[in-house]
């Protein structure tokens, strides 16, 4: 099957990727690589280097899957620069989704984030409740997926919500809460919780890039819009897990982040798939990169610094 990723160079399209060149299919992937290119060279694999709101320089040709990952991620990256923000996260996605049906693509699956209901007090947070986007960033992502959802009489559209992320990725990044704590832990003995009462939704990688499988696997017969989370926990639990295996000091300062939702992934789950990693081995991922890898706390693993060296630069321009 040929796929086309966009942001197939990031955190989770690295990995993914990986995952679908083992599998046997031909992948292009299309990523202006703000972070870098960590992906080896493979026979059924094409990387372009280009900005997805260029269209013209994104083929479609062949193409019968779509995962669109690529985006101005998380809040700070997206408060830097409103308009590319918009840009990015939104036009490019109209764009993409219409060359996908005028050339046939079958399947458009959309990383979109489990951010999108902001400060929600239910015990469980499913797809049909409203959406409270609280941030420039959540709210391109609700208007992306009713962008999508617009047209999906002509393509089959899969909206993934994804709770945070953690575990290692080669484009590793540090500005997630299970990874960033667990270095803090590693580097500094010290482990710094903004507020710590907030509750969030985690998944690991693997089961990320399993959650993609899942619905190539089942193509045209699931649509619509899916949680992807399984372990709603405190920011403090979360620092608690990591002093369990890094003996380090946990310091508690106030947050003006409220977020705090508790993800119900059941839709999910009722179409067959389930989690096979925890918190817990996203921790021990980290701790075995720091150890084995060489993996330290360095700029270029933090979106926010990343982008604003570009910008000082002039390597990111509107």
């Amino acid at each position: 099957m040929k796929i086309l990723i966009t942001g197939g160079c990031g955190f989770v399209g690295t990995v993914l990727t990986q995952s679908l060149l083992d599998c046997g299919h031909e992948i292009v992937v299309v990523d202006l690589q703000w972070f870098g290119n960590y992906l080896p060279q493979h026979p059924k694999l094409k990387i372009i280097k280009a900005d997805i709101r260029e269209i013209e320089t994104v083929p479609m040709e062949g193409v019968e899957v779509v995962i669109h990952l690529a985006n101005i991620a998380n809040d700070p990256c997206s408060d830097l620069n409103s308009k590319l923000n918009w840009e990015v996260n939104v036009l490019a996605t109209k764009f993409l989704v219409e060359k996908a049906i005028k050339h046939g693509v079958r399947q458009f699956i959309y990383a979109s984030s489990g951010s999108v209901y902001g400060v929600k007090e239910e015990p469980e947070v499913t797809e049909e409740l409203d959406l409270v986007p609280i941030s420039d960033y959540n709210k391109t992502k609700m208007v992306s997926e009713r962008v999508l959802l617009s047209y999906s009489s002509a393509i089959t559209i899969q909206c993934i919500r994804p709770a945070t992320i953690c575990g290692y990725s080669p484009r590793m990044r540090l500005d997630l809460s299970v990874n960033m704590l667990t270095l803090q832990a590693l580097a500094n003995k010290k482990i710094t919780v903004f507020g710590g009462d907030q509750t969030r939704p985690n998944i690991h990688m693997r089961d990320m890039v399993r959650v993609y499988h899942h619905f190539i696997e089942k193509g045209k017969n699931l649509s619509g819009i899916f949680n992807a989370g399984f372990e709603n926990i405190s920011i403090l639990d979360i620092a608690q897990r990591v002093t369990d295996k890094i003996p380090a000091e946990v310091i508690v300062t106030p947050s003006n982040d409220p977020r705090s939702y508790r993800l119900s992934s059941r839709k999910l789950l009722a179409t067959g798939f389930e989690p096979r990693h925890t918190v817990a081995d996203g921790i021990a991922e980290v701790i075995e990169a720091y150890q084995n890898k060489g993996l330290r706390m360095e700029d270029r693993y933090f979106n926010i610094k990343t982008m604003k060296h570009l910008i000082e630069t002039g390597a990111l321009k509107e």
